[in-house]
């Protein structure tokens, strides 16, 4: 059965996003993984100027809490960051291959991502504090770690100590004149 899903934009809101890997695979189970990740969730920021509050990057999963961006809706974004991700894990495995390993094993992963993605609007403060904490709190929990700064793809030490992470937090960029339109 399918349900039809609600997204709310255009209210300013910011996005709790969670968006899990194909059938909780560990697409990001190692850190250059993960780090790639990062690097396109950065050039996605950039393209669709959007604020990443925080985020977390967890073996077979991802938690963003996002503006919305001034190019486009989350929904654009994360189709987006998705495809971009998915298809530099693919290359990488189709180059590690060799042309004879191709032809035996042609039946190879198609897929990273769960099709759809989790997004709660948070609209109060302490909405924001409660996903910033769970976020943070995500791979002590897991027992991937025994303190949150031990993880690297987090933004819990961008802050707790200001410590300079690949993503930009909390910036948007030169501000600009948006008028929305009555459709």
């Amino acid at each position: 059965m399918t349900y039809r899903l609600q997204r709310y934009y255009g209210s300013d809101h910011l996005h709790f996003i969670t968006c899990s890997c194909y059938r909780r695979q560990p697409w990001l189970g190692n850190a250059r993984r993960r780090d790639c990740f990062l690097k396109v969730l950065e050039e996605v920021r950039q393209r669709y100027r959007f604020v990443v509050v925080a985020y977390v990057v967890m073996p077979e999963h991802v938690h963003l809490l996002i503006g919305e961006p001034e190019t486009g809706t989350p929904s654009t974004v994360m189709q987006v960051l998705k495809q971009r991700f998915a298809r530099q894990v693919l290359q990488q495995l189709r180059q590690r291959r060799g042309p004879q390993q191709s032809e035996l094993w042609a039946e190879g992963p198609e897929h990273v991502w769960q099709r759809r993605f989790y997004d709660f609007n948070v609209w109060t403060e302490r909405k924001r504090v409660e996903k910033l904490r769970y976020m943070h709190r995500n791979p002590v929990k897991r027992r991937l770690v025994l303190e949150p700064e031990q993880w690297a793809w987090s933004t819990f030490r961008w802050y707790a100590s200001g410590e300079t992470v690949p993503v930009k937090i909390n910036e948007w960029g030169p501000a600009e004149l948006k008028i929305r339109t009555a459709a």
